[in-house]
């Protein structure tokens, strides 16, 4: 009788433990199944995000493949990737959006529009090597410009190593334009050796270095 009791007391704790605190038990299961669900369609929404930027993105390549491209053919393009980023700004794609409007841009001869362009990823990528991209080009049109000091300014920001190269090609046009040709053949010998290094292929450094050596016999 002993034994019954107790088991008869353990059961009756039971039952008013489970009356006490069940529904909460019930309504955290509910709510833990509701956030599994929750995140999945979550995971889901991201996904088809993804897809739907690389497709769009893709679909601005094919529109840009060709080197010239017609007026009504560059404000499709352009119309695209404000798109894209309208729709998907936080994405890979919309930063290369840019990187090709700047390209498109520079093709087209409007230089602050490139610079617009590449300012913003350089501003606000979290993808070192994307944002590298943007530096290293912004540097680019700051030597188209006649401004080699702020393009070798650009040049200190911290490139991934990867685009060691490009940065010392440029670098060697910054200190070429401002006349100081020892440090642009330095520069462009560096470019040359990283490049084999990393096994890159660096067209046009050969020649500048030739060009150089041909002015200074010259003179």
């Amino acid at each position: 009788m002993a034994e019954l009791r107790s088991e008869e007391e353990q059961l009756e704790v039971v039952k008013r433990w489970w009356k006490e605190n069940g529904t909460s038990l019930i309504a955290g299961a509910v709510l833990a199944a509701a956030g599994v669900l929750g995140w999945n369609a979550w995971q889901n929404y991201q996904e088809g995000q993804a897809e739907a930027a690389s497709a769009r993105y893709q679909q601005l390549v094919n529109m840009t493949a060709s080197n010239v491209l017609e007026d009504d053919q560059l404000a499709a393009a352009r119309e695209l990737i404000s798109e894209i980023n309208d729709e998907h700004g936080k994405t890979l794609y919309a930063e290369l959006a840019l990187l090709l409007d700047a390209r498109l841009a520079v093709q087209q001869g409007n230089l602050d529009d490139a610079r617009t362009a590449l300012e913003q990823v350089a501003n606000s990528s979290s993808r070192r090597y994307v944002q590298s991209l943007a530096w290293l080009r912004l540097a680019r049109i700051e030597v188209a410009e006649g401004n080699p000091e702020a393009a070798l300014s650009l040049l200190d920001e911290p490139i991934t190593e990867s685009l060691a190269a490009q940065k010392a090609n440029i670098q060697g046009d910054a200190y070429a334009a401002l006349g100081e040709t020892e440090q642009a053949r330095e520069a462009w010998q560096t470019a040359l050796e990283l490049a084999q290094t990393q096994n890159q292929a660096l067209y046009g450094v050969q020649f500048k270095l030739d060009d150089l050596g041909a002015k200074e016999a010259t003179q």
